[in-house]
């Protein structure tokens, strides 16, 4: 757009009206348009889709008891920062300050290329990383207002400066479900049905996999590097990715002996069932409480699960440590059978987590299922139902005035029955018409022309099909319920 501008000729005595115009405007007209790498448009038929998973999500949560609430896009960086351990940090997306938000910031650290601290001066605010941490600070925030325990779900999206990659996303929903206020390890058994009906439903084949932030502070007392289990967590949570070879060099950068090393190996590669890992395992920690502890809580899970019938594959994963800081439990990572693609679905148990913010001694668990990768599984699959390719089931041609004029009388009398309705604005050629219904996967076309206007009946033809009936106007609604 050009802008124009008074240009004051003051040899001719006349004001000339010419575009304000630079370089930017310019190249900002010239630009193709984009969004950001890591984020998508989505399609009036991709949010059908969406919305499928959506609801299918939210109505196994609300099946389970737990209330919806939602919270900023944006919180302090103080409430975020140091919460999800120096990488998770690095991966924030900060917020600039407005106004002159270089005033009062020390310019030796511009100079000096100082990000870090430079960025703490200039970005008090940053866009969330996920939707525990905010909800942390919500139950601090109203805990004279809820009821504990307090269940609640959020579908919300969060942002993450991560590489771009398939299934990894730097704007993604995630949809979460916690229990705060409770130590029992039924919420855990609750949570693991939860992930096994939401994919049920969506007809996703999945592996559950278990750990316990206990065994794994149990093994790093084993291998006698206790106060490296941040390090290690880090590390061997990207098996999967890197392989363990290089997860060992990378815990030898860490400062790990080769000794332990050594010896974390064959813990990491235990074998066999559900049961004889569990067993190898306990065998292993035998001599270390914090361990013993976190395989009985395993061992009471799987247990009490397989007891109930899931219909996921149920695995033990001593690997597993989802590179968060605030797990102290149970850990659960989902992974599609069917689809090479990251996890679709994870979480825990974060006893510590409230603490942070100032209420100490409120337990915490819950799960996050990853929308957009669930999305790209029903894609790549092809599992989604034929109800989700449009909204509207039938549309109303238009003939002219007169009909139009009765077609939107049996439009709005479909539409208070609940049934999606529509009529085509113009009065086009039949051709286009019909087009566009087929375009949007529209499963009906109403015909009122000049002789069905006389009738008081309509011609519905069935766009896949190609068959046509004659139909009352009284009997539309009864017609496509049926």
């Amino acid at each position: 757009m050009q802008i124009p501008i008074k240009n004051t000729n003051f040899a001719a005595g006349k004001a000339n009206t010419v575009p304000a115009v630079n370089s930017y405007t310019y190249h900002t007209m010239a630009q193709k348009p984009s969004i950001p790498k890591g984020t998508r448009d989505f399609t009036a038929e991709e949010m059908a889709r969406r919305n499928y998973i959506f609801d299918t999500i939210r109505d196994v949560f609300r099946l389970y008891g737990y209330r919806q609430i939602e919270t900023p896009a944006m919180e302090n960086l103080c409430t975020l920062m140091g919460k999800y351990g120096e990488e998770g940090d690095k991966l924030l997306f900060k917020v600039l300050n407005s106004g002159d938000f270089l005033r009062g910031v020390n310019h030796q650290l511009i100079e000096a290329e100082n990000c870090p601290r430079l960025a703490a001066q200039i970005c008090e605010k940053g866009l969330r990383y996920d939707l525990t941490v905010p909800f942390a600070r919500f139950v601090v925030q109203h805990r004279n207002e809820l009821q504990f325990p307090f269940r609640r779900f959020q579908i919300q999206p969060v942002w993450r400066a991560d590489r771009p990659q398939k299934g990894r996303y730097r704007e993604f929903y995630q949809c979460d479900a916690d229990v705060v206020g409770s130590d029992s390890l039924l919420n855990e058994v609750e949570l693991l049905q939860m992930i096994d009906e939401v994919f049920a439903r969506l007809g996703i084949r999945i592996a559950i996999k278990l750990n316990n932030r206990k065994v794994l502070a149990g093994i790093a007392e084993l291998i006698g590097e206790p106060d490296k289990l941040i390090d290690i967590t880090v590390a061997i949570d990207k098996i999967d990715k890197i392989g363990i070879d290089k997860v060992n060099d990378e815990l030898a950068e860490h400062g790990l002996k080769p000794e332990a090393i050594a010896a974390l190996r064959p813990i990491l590669e235990i074998s066999g069932s559900l049961q004889e890992r569990l067993a190898t395992l306990a065998d292993l920690l035998a001599g270390n409480e914090t361990g013993s502890k976190g395989v009985d809580e395993l061992r009471i899970v799987c247990d009490a699960v397989t007891a109930l019938g899931l219909r996921a594959e149920l695995d033990l994963d001593v690997s597993l440590a989802r590179g968060l800081n605030y797990y102290t439990g149970t850990i659960i990572e989902v992974k599609a059978i069917d689809v090479a693609i990251g996890s679709i679905t994870g979480g825990g148990r974060y006893d510590n987590l409230t603490g942070i913010f100032g209420l100490p001694g409120v337990s915490g668990v819950g799960i996050s299922f990853g929308a957009d990768r669930i999305y790209d599984v029903l894609n790549t699959l092809g599992l989604y139902p034929e109800s989700t390719a449009g909204s509207t089931k039938v549309m109303f041609a238009n003939f002219g005035t007169a009909e139009a004029a009765a077609s939107l009388q049996l439009v709005q009398k479909l539409r208070a029955a609940g049934i999606p309705a529509e009529l085509y604005p113009d009065q086009a050629k039949l051709k286009k018409q019909f087009g566009y219904a087929d375009a949007l996967a529209i499963p009906y076309v109403a015909i009122i022309g000049e002789s069905e206007l006389a009738e008081k009946r309509l011609t519905l033809k069935n766009m896949a099909s190609g068959e046509q009936m004659s139909v009352a106007f009284d009997d539309i609604v009864s017609t496509l319920t049926n």
